[in-house]
C-alpha cells in the first residue's frame, strides 16, 4: 500500500509540472469552468503563497521552479514597512467567480488577502528549507508577536494581546498591521515547531537527533538544552563562519560522530555536544 502510494505521489508530479504552473509559480486551484485560480491572468488573487510553499515542503516541485516560485513570494507577498507575509494578492473583491466564503470578508481583512499566520510559517519554513537562514530569521521576527507591540504606540496599531499568536493580522487601511483572532489559531504551534526545527535545525529521527540549522548568518552560536531519559543534553551549536546552512562537524561527550547524528538511548547524566556549522 505504501509502495502504491509513492508511486501515485510521484506519477502527480508530471500533470502538476503541466498544468499547475503559471510562469513564475505555481496556481493555487482551478474553478469548475477549469478557469485557474492563483494566475498572472486573474485580477484578484494572483498569486497565492500556499502552493509555492508545500511546492517546497513536499518536495514534489520542480527545484528550480519551486525556488523561483518563493522568489515571486518574497517578491510580491512580504510587505516589510507593514511587518505582513500575506496569504496571497490582490484581495477578492470584484471577481465574476465565486471563490467561497473567503470573499465574504472585506478586502485585506483575514484570509482575504491579510496576513494569514498558518499560511505565513509555512512560507518561513520554506525559506528555511532552502537554506535561506537570513531571510527566515528576519520573517521570523517579522511573525512573532511581541515584535508587533514594542512600545505604546505599535501596541495600538496592533490592537491585540502581544504574547500570543495572532491567527490573521490585515493588510487594507485604515487597519494595516492590525492583528485577529487570538488564542484560537493553531498556528501557534507551527510557530513554536518553525522557531525550534526549521531555525534551529533541531529534530529527533528514531533514536537519533539531527541538528541542521539555517541561520542568520550574523549568529556567532546557540544553545540547546534537551532532556531525554535519564540524560540532559546540553548543545552548543558554533558559527565560525558565518554560514546560514550546513554542518561539518558533531561531537559528543568530545567524540565525533560520522554520521553527524546525537545518540540518544545511550548516555546518562550531562551529555556535552559540539556542533559546528560550515
Amino acid at each position: 500500500e505504501v509502495e502504491r502510494i509513492r508511486q501515485r505521489a510521484e506519477a502527480l508530479k508530471i500533470p502538476i509540472e503541466t498544468h499547475a504552473c503559471d510562469g513564475n509559480w505555481y496556481l493555487r486551484a482551478f474553478y469548475d469552468s477549469s478557469d485557474p485560480l492563483g494566475s498572472h491572468q486573474n485580477q484578484e488573487c494572483q498569486i497565492d503563497s500556499i502552493a509555492q510553499s508545500w511546492s517546497i515542503l513536499s518536495e514534489a516541485g520542480d527545484p528550480a521552479r519551486a525556488r523561483q516560485a518563493m522568489d515571486a513570494v518574497r517578491e510580491r507577498l512580504v510587505r516589510p514597512e507593514d511587518r505582513l507575509l500575506l496569504l496571497f494578492t490582490p484581495p477578492f473583491d470584484q471577481t465574476p467567480h465565486d471563490p467561497g466564503y473567503i470573499k465574504g470578508y472585506v478586502p485585506g481583512i483575514r484570509e482575504n488577502g491579510g496576513q494569514y499566520t498558518h499560511a505565513a510559517t509555512w512560507a518561513v519554513w520554506a525559506f528555511a528549507k532552502l537554506g535561506q537562514g537570513t531571510l527566515a530569521g528576519d520573517l521570523y521576527r517579522l511573525l512573532n508577536p511581541i515584535e508587533q507591540a514594542k512600545d505604546a504606540k505599535d501596541a495600538q496599531v496592533y490592537k491585540v494581546e502581544p504574547y500570543v499568536v495572532a491567527a490573521d493580522v490585515y493588510s487594507t487601511p485604515p487597519h494595516v498591521r492590525r492583528g485577529g483572532w487570538t488564542w484560537y489559531t493553531g498556528s501557534s504551534g507551527w510557530m513554536y515547531r518553525l522557531g525550534v526545527e526549521a531555525l534551529l535545525g533541531f529534530r529527533r529521527e528514531g533514536s537519533t537527533l539531527v541538528i541542521d540549522p539555517a541561520i542568520p548568518a550574523a549568529w556567532d552560536q546557540f544553545n540547546l538544552r534537551y532532556r531525554f531519559g535519564e540524560a540532559v543534553y546540553h548543545i552548543h551549536v558554533r558559527n565560525p563562519q558565518h554560514v546560514e546552512r550546513g554542518v561539518v562537524s558533531v561531537e559528543v561527550n568530545g567524540k565525533a560522530q560520522e554520521d553527524l547524528r546525537i545518540p540518544l538511548n545511550v548516555y546518562q547524566g550531562d551529555v556535552q555536544v559540539e556542533v559546528t556549522m560550515g
